[in-house]
């Protein structure tokens, strides 16, 4: 194992200092915002901003890599990301951050696809699942570490803002200490909605709601933490709390879908969220403990649905598609991620703090209706025939070239049918 690691340590460790300021950043900003009395909608245009600049980043940025190079768009992304935290920093102004913060989006989708990508290029068919769930696992810790962090210390000063431009500027370390050569060329994923329909109805629109939802959330969930009366460390440890119980919650749902038909447990775990998203709305933030309990049942609820959502849609799928359904389901959550905050910040301006639960109940519902009529209308999987549970991030971190760190993404030519050519979609 050891012998594994070795080759790739300098890029997983540099991988945690980026996501460690990309969590730290992400959620300074609300909050340092809504103390400066930022209203919740422009608060919401900086999620929104940010999706923009991370799609557009998935969608570009191969072409740019290929242009400079992996190592030279490696230190350029990161050291801009670094750059923009210390802007932010200097320059406490909503429509500033707006666009500083679509800059460090697109910056983020590159950095990680050159990460993904090199990550992919050093591991071997036999370490390649072992260095997939070790990723998974330093990208929930690098970011819940970056979160916690601000329980330490003022954000009212520029230290924080500091610390994040010295996390992004550490994540270079690894292009500096790496003797690998630059890997291939960035592999480019196009959105085909009329495909990915055509193989999973119920994941296309999931996800795109799941998006919408966890963007939402994602990035006004601070905010109405704050605006609730918590303190500092409180915020984050809500952030954190939501985050961790989603990645807790995801191996015994995920296996449980694997034994039953995982549109009803999609839309079981859609409705628990949208239950849990009632009782946040009407819960008052006087309990600390009650508040947190509610904060982690919706974490292991609205954080489980999007890898649910993505097996079901590989279970239609033939292998050779994996790829490109994965990679098209994951440009689909992020359009989700844009819509989320534009209409959660009106929504919270309107309606107050609680108003996020208000979009996050009619997203999660709507789930949990729409897979149960699907279910009337399409046979499900066989048990024989489904693809294993994968634990994914639902946090917007991950790009199309980490799609091929999963070992599912090494099935070149099956010997057998698919799912996709045994049942008809239409069905």
């Amino acid at each position: 194992m050891a012998r594994n690691l070795l080759p790739i340590f300098a890029l997983l460790l540099g991988t945690a200092f980026l996501l460690a300021g990309n969590g730290l950043h992400g959620l300074l900003l609300p909050m340092r915002g809504s103390m400066e009395g930022f209203s919740s909608a422009s608060l919401g245009l900086l999620g929104t901003s940010w999706a923009s600049g991370f799609v557009l980043g998935c969608l570009l940025a191969p072409r740019l890599v290929k242009r400079i190079g992996h190592v030279r768009a490696f230190s350029a992304f990161a050291a801009g990301a670094a750059i923009v935290a210390l802007l932010t920093g200097l320059l406490v102004d909503p429509i500033a951050w707006i666009v500083l913060r679509a800059l460090t989006g697109f910056s983020m989708a590159a950095v990680f696809m050159v990460i993904e990508s090199w990550l992919n290029e050093r591991s071997t068919n036999d370490s390649r699942g072992m260095v997939f769930s070790l990723y998974m696992t330093i990208t929930y810790v690098a970011i819940v570490a970056g979160q916690m962090s601000i329980a330490t210390g003022d954000i009212s000063t520029p230290t924080f803002f500091m610390i994040a431009g010295i996390l992004y500027c550490m994540a270079l370390l690894p292009t500096a200490v790496s003797s690998a050569v630059s890997p291939s060329p960035l592999r480019e994923v196009r959105l085909d909605l009329k495909g990915l329909y055509r193989n999973s109805p119920v994941a296309c629109v999931s996800i795109f709601l799941i998006g919408v939802a966890n963007g939402a959330f994602g990035t006004l969930g601070p905010v109405f933490a704050a605006q609730v009366g918590l303190a500092e460390g409180a915020v984050a440890s809500l952030m954190s709390v939501t985050i961790f119980a989603g990645a807790v919650a995801q191996f015994p749902a995920g296996r449980l879908s694997d034994r039953v038909d995982r549109r009803y447990v999609l839309a079981a775990v859609a409705a628990l969220a949208g239950t849990v998203g009632i009782l946040m709305m009407v819960t008052v933030a006087t309990d600390l403990t009650v508040l947190f309990v509610l904060i982690a049942l919706y974490g292991a609820a609205s954080y489980t649905l999007y890898p649910i959502a993505v097996a079901h849609a590989n279970d239609f799928a033939r292998p050779e598609d994996f790829v490109k359904v994965s990679g098209g389901l994951l440009l689909l959550y992020g359009i989700g991620t844009i819509v989320g905050p534009t209409i959660g910040g009106p929504a919270m301006d309107a309606g107050g703090p609680h108003a996020i639960f208000a979009i996050t109940l009619v997203s999660h519902l709507s789930i949990a209706v729409y897979a149960i009529l699907r279910s009337r209308r399409r046979a499900a999987v066989p048990d024989a025939d489904k693809e294993a549970f994968k634990t994914l991030p639902s946090v917007r971190v991950a790009t199309q070239q980490g799609i091929h760190l999963d070992p599912r993404a090494n099935l070149d030519s099956p010997s057998e049918p698919g799912p996709s050519d045994r049942q008809s979609s239409a069905a």
